[in-house]
């Protein structure tokens, strides 16, 4: 049964009300603006160390995450083709919106994604893409946590971290300086991870359009909608980034 807020997650930090989400996803828009004049007339700064230290906690967060997704659905019993919210305050049921809260809050962390790149002056980074996934990540999951902790969703969180895991990997490879360029081959198959991941989380949820389930289709559309957007703009990255440069 669809519940028009949960009880359960509406009391923590950013949940209640949409707008300190949205003051949050105001002031990353004005930072993607002006940020780049600001740093005009100033040198890019390093940031090696605290680079090297965000992106290895972000890989224990996403691995953390990614453990209680898999163990807490695996101890539910949980299907990948329908699985209502457990709306109890039965104890997995509040592992699992505990660890979709964790989830959404890590986007609120991975807005720091984009600030790195500004003071580092790396706007070539800074990409349509890189802030539409950002700031829409925000609220999809913001969206999820106040609605549907849980259900079907979590199938989304648990993909994703497990992505990120090697996703932040990367990063903290990359961070480490020219020396590790050499074992960074992988970043096109990381892509390709990505796209997967993607097309998985479309089948997902568009199965549950066709078939009885109690868990709300327009949760399911609007995930749905969301990917194919997110496939299309990484499908266009990837062209840019791996064929027309190698052609």
């Amino acid at each position: 049964v669809f519940r028009f807020s949960d009880p359960r997650t509406d009391p923590w930090p950013l949940v209640h009300s949409p707008l300190p989400i949205t003051l949050l996803f105001a002031s990353y828009l004005f930072l993607v603006a002006l940020g780049p004049f600001y740093m005009r007339q100033r040198k890019p700064l390093k940031l090696r160390g605290l680079l090297i230290a965000y992106n290895l906690a972000m890989m224990t967060l996403s691995s953390y995450m990614f453990y209680e997704f898999l163990v807490t659905s695996v101890l539910g019993n949980y299907s990948y083709l329908c699985q209502p919210v457990d709306y109890s305050r039965s104890e997995l049921g509040m592992r699992m919106a505990r660890v979709c809260w964790w989830f959404f809050f890590s986007k609120v962390i991975e807005l720091l994604d984009t600030v790195f790149f500004i003071l580092r002056k790396k706007q070539e980074q800074v990409t349509f893409l890189h802030v539409y996934h950002h700031g829409t990540m925000l609220f999809n999951w913001w969206s999820g946590v106040k609605y549907v902790p849980g259900g079907q969703a979590f199938f989304i969180g648990m993909l994703n971290s497990f992505v990120h895991v090697f996703m932040y990997g990367y990063y903290a490879l990359a961070s480490l300086g020219p020396q590790m360029h050499r074992y960074l081959w992988w970043k096109r198959y990381l892509t390709i991870m990505q796209l997967c991941q993607f097309v998985a989380i479309a089948a997902h949820s568009s199965y549950n359009l066709f078939t009885e389930c109690p868990f709300p289709d327009g949760f399911n559309i609007a995930v749905f909608l969301y990917i194919l957007s997110l496939i299309a703009l990484f499908l266009h990255f990837y062209y840019q980034t791996y064929t027309r440069r190698k052609q």
